[in-house]
Formats: structure tokens, sequence, C-alpha cells
């Protein structure tokens, strides 16, 4: 059987808004050439991909690379990125990746970014009282209700990158967001009246 080249994209998780990373984690045949390595990523919202030619970052002849994207390099402002770069938006991204010849010798993947959203749920885990003892009925119904969220925005992850099922994945992610959007909304004079609503 021929060797060939496995190919194989890392993209990590990150809690800055302004960025997308993926790392080329492919293992490529020593005796057959790299040619055309190109990244192709259609953000939420879009139809078309913006296309990345990656031996333009590769540190070496190799293709493998570890890209720092922002919105201008994918295509979603034609803005200034510079000194700060625009929030990038949660949602879906599709991720495909091919070297030569790119109809034949490709990967495909489905991303679910959640930066923005689990910066917010983090914002709620920090506001809440703990202490290293039982927490109070009060507080006890409030992470009870945060454990569910993140168990939304979890399965949301699972369904949408294991499960490539993105149209689920969307659905369990605006629903968790709903739930967060309440879950605030209750807590607002929570501090001072200890009521909440969900």
């Amino acid at each position: 059987m021929p060797v060939q080249h496995q190919l194989y994209l890392d993209i990590p998780e990150t809690n800055n808004v302004s960025i997308f990373r993926v790392v080329d984690a492919s293992i490529y045949a020593p005796d057959l050439d790299v040619k055309c390595a190109t990244l192709q990523i259609t953000p939420p919202g879009f139809t078309e991909p913006a296309e990345i030619d990656v031996t333009t970052y590769a540190s070496s002849g190799m293709a493998s690379f570890n890209l720092v994207l922002n919105a201008c390099t994918l295509g979603i402002t034609s803005g200034s990125c510079s000194p700060v770069a625009p929030s990038l938006p949660d949602g879906v991204y599709k991720i495909k990746y091919s070297v030569s010849p790119n109809d034949l010798v490709y990967v495909e993947y489905y991303q679910l970014r959640l930066t923005q959203t689990l910066n917010t749920y983090n914002q709620e885990l920090c506001k809440l009282e703990l202490a290293a003892c039982e927490p109070s009925a009060d507080i006890k119904a409030r992470l009870s209700e945060l454990r569910l969220i993140k168990s939304f925005f979890d399965a949301a992850k699972v369904k949408t990158e294991d499960c490539h099922d993105p149209g689920l994945g969307m659905d369990l992610l605006l629903y968790a967001k709903r739930r967060l959007e309440r879950y605030i909304g209750g807590c607002k004079d929570c501090h001072n009246n200890h009521q909440h609503h969900y």
C-alpha cells in the first residue's frame, strides 16, 4: 500500500475573542511532495470560505503551520484589524485543509466557537460568592443552573464536532444562551434581595 499524507488539524480553544487558532498536526509522507497546501475557513453566516495559502506561513519547506487568524484574515471585515481586531462571532466554522491533489487529499471539520459565550459564563461564575464550605440554598440553586447551562454548551460542541451535526449543535447553543440570558437577567438584583427566577 502506498504511503500517503495523513492530514490533521488542531483548533485550540482560546479566551481571546479576536483570534482563531489553527495548528497543522498532519503527518506528511517523507517521499511525497507537499504542494498547493490550502486552508479554507467558512465563518458563521458566510457561504464562501476565506482561502488561506498556508505555505506563506510555513516555517520550513513542509506545510506545517501554526496560525493565529483574525477577522481580516478570515474575510469577516474589510475594516482595520490594527491595533485591535474586531471580535469573531460565536457559531459554526467549517474548515477544510487540502494538499495536491486537493480534490482527493483533504480533511474537513466543523468547529463550534463559544469564546464570547463562555467568557460571559465565566464572568457569572466569578460573581458567585463561593467559599470552601456548603453553599446556601440560593447559591446552590444558581450553581445548579450554571452547571446545566454548561452541560448544554458541552453537548453543543460534541454534537457539532464529534457527531458532525452542526444544525443540532447550534440549536443546543442557542437554547443554552437563552437560559444564560435569563439567568443573568434574574440575577441583576441577586445581591440585594437574593431572589432568582429561571
